[in-house]
Parts: structure tokens; sequence; C-alpha cells
């Protein structure tokens, strides 16, 4: 079998580690020039790959293709690729396949970060945990070389676009507002149908978490048959399954236990963050993470950097660093 990958970058070079390892015969093509570091990298494992460039005759005889989420689908190599019917995959999708992992997905066009790394600090007190996706080392690459019991995974709307079968036991969709509408016609309704695709092959089993006071993931699901459990939190109604905000405390319900914690207590400020530790302690709740191990991990987070961070006051006004923002939300 031929995996060809089109980016030389982390996901490209994670997948090119785990395609050699699964035993295919691996080539990678980057149109840009690629990293030394990764040049290590590839030459270690004897990987062919190519810069500069993208040889067509070297592309086109692949039996599947990962191609980097920068790559937008229209443009002629992709569309010829699939004119051909060769499968033009993400990494998420060709990595999830080779671990038994619980993976934990979570979107959203603001706030994933933080919550990918809030659920993570959370888990990691307790069970054996691997964080990837859009966020540190590619998930294929640690797929390749470590074995863990769960993986919290940030993912785009890019790198939803890409997958078949992936299937999330945990998904979460923490809002959705107006971004990257260039990939997506200008269409706010195409991008809003890819974030959703994070629950698209869930069944029963599995479990959705979403806002429910955003107004376009409710419209979404009030359309669509969702066929994972569906757990909303929501900071301005109570709510029977999921998590809600009351008298300056978060309560989490699920599968009959209840945890709760006063905002005060959570490190990170704003009504943004309490709803991401509402989702981050939801998902701690369904893997039986202790109540007290919840409630350390959510009061000693420190925040991540570039995002919504505070850096210094002047004169009565709070700076922030947001440098890592896509959208005007």
């Amino acid at each position: 079998m031929r995996l060809v990958i089109l980016g030389g970058g982390e996901s490209g070079v994670g997948t090119a580690i785990l395609g050699k390892k699964q035993g295919y015969e691996v080539f990678i093509s980057d149109k840009g020039t690629i990293q030394e570091k990764y040049k290590d990298v590839l030459n270690h494992f004897e990987i062919e790959w190519e810069e500069e460039k993208h040889s067509e005759e070297q592309i086109i005889n692949a039996d599947l293709v990962m191609k980097s989420p920068g790559i937008p689908e229209k443009v002629p190599l992709v569309k010829k690729l699939i004119s051909h019917g060769i499968p033009v995959i993400s990494e998420i999708e060709f990595a999830a396949q080779y671990t038994d992992a619980v993976l934990i997905g979570i979107t959203g066009s603001n706030g994933k970060t933080t919550t990918t790394m809030l659920t993570h600090h959370v888990m990691k007190e307790e069970v054996n945990v691997g964080m990837a996706g859009n966020i540190g080392d590619s998930f294929a690459k640690q797929v390749a070389e470590t074995d863990v019991d769960y993986y919290v995974l940030e993912l785009s709307s890019f790198q939803l676009d890409g997958i078949q079968k992936f299937r999330p036991n945990i998904a979460v969709i923490m809002n959705i507002s107006e971004d990257h509408l260039d990939r997506y016609e200008y269409k706010l309704e195409n991008y809003v149908n890819s974030k959703f695709r994070i629950t698209m092959n869930q069944t029963s089993e599995d479990y959705l978490i979403y806002d429910a006071n955003d107004e376009l993931i409710s419209e979404w699901i009030s359309k669509h048959e969702i066929s994972a459990k569906k757990l909303p939190f929501s900071i301005s109604e109570a709510i029977k399954e999921g998590a809600y905000l009351k008298d300056n405390t978060i309560t989490v319900q699920t599968n009959k236990n209840e945890f709760t914690m006063p905002t005060a207590s959570i490190s990170l400020e704003g009504k943004h963050n309490i709803k991401n530790a509402m989702a981050a302690a939801t998902v701690a709740q369904l893997i039986n993470i202790r109540k007290d191990t919840i409630r350390k991990s959510l009061s000693n987070f420190d925040g991540v950097e570039h995002r919504l961070e505070q850096v210094y006051k002047i004169q009565n006004v709070q700076y922030i660093n947001d440098s890592k923002a896509t959208n005007v939300n």
C-alpha cells in the first residue's frame, strides 16, 4: 500500500512515521520547504520526500493520501486525486484506526485550545492520557511511539473535513461563530456543518457535549438527528443532564452522578472560562475522575499562552494578549 502525504509539517511527518510503522510505502511531498528538524526525522526513518514541488507522477499513484489541514480541497491536485477515486483524508482519520484509546474530540470557533488543555490537565492526574490534534506533537506520531488509554484531541474544522470513519467516544463543541469562511464558499452553514462532522459517526454509546446557549449549535441540533447522548452546558438555565451555572456554582449531572464547584474557586476568569470548565468537568465526570481531583485541577490551571492572556494593567487599562485568535469573537 502506497501512502502519499501532502505537507511536510508536524502532522505530515507524524503520519509518515506511523505509516512506515504500519508497513506502508510512504512518500512526502511539500510545495514549500520542509524544516531541517523534519528532514532529519524523515531521513532517520528512511522515508522518501520532496520539497518546493508536487511531482504529480509520484502522487497520483497513491492508494491513500493524507493532506495537511492547511491545503484546501479545491486545489487542482486534490481535486484530481478525488476524481481518480483516491481517498484523501486527515491525520486524525489515519491515526485513529491504529489506537484503542478512548478518544475525546474538542472543537469550536473559540475556546477549544483552553478546553483541550484544561481537560488534559484534569485527566492526567489519574489516567494515562495524551494530548494532540491541533496542539502539541502530532496525533499520529504519538500513536506510533506511545501507548496511552485516552487522547484529548483539539480538532479544527479543517481536520474534521478530512474524516470518514473517525468516531470520538466523547465529542465537545464549545461554540460556533463566523471563521475561515473563505474555505467554505463564504457560507456559514457549510462551516457549521463542518464542525458537526465531529459527531457524524458517533453511536448511542457515545456522548456529545455542547453549549446550549449557542444559537448556531442549538439551531443545527434542532434540525438534525444525533445518535450520541447529548449533554449540554448552560450559564443561563438549569440542565437536568449536563452542566449549568446557578448561584455562582457550576453543577454537572452525568449518569446520576453530581459534581459541584463554586466559580470563585476556578482559576480562569470570565464567563467563557466557566463554560470551558463545565465542558472539562463533564468529560472528567464521564470517565470517573474523582471529584476532588477535578476541583483541584480546575483551581490550579494556569491558562494558555496567547489566549486571552492578561499581560499588563496600566492606568486602569487591562491589556490582553489574544494573538492566536482567528476571529473577532
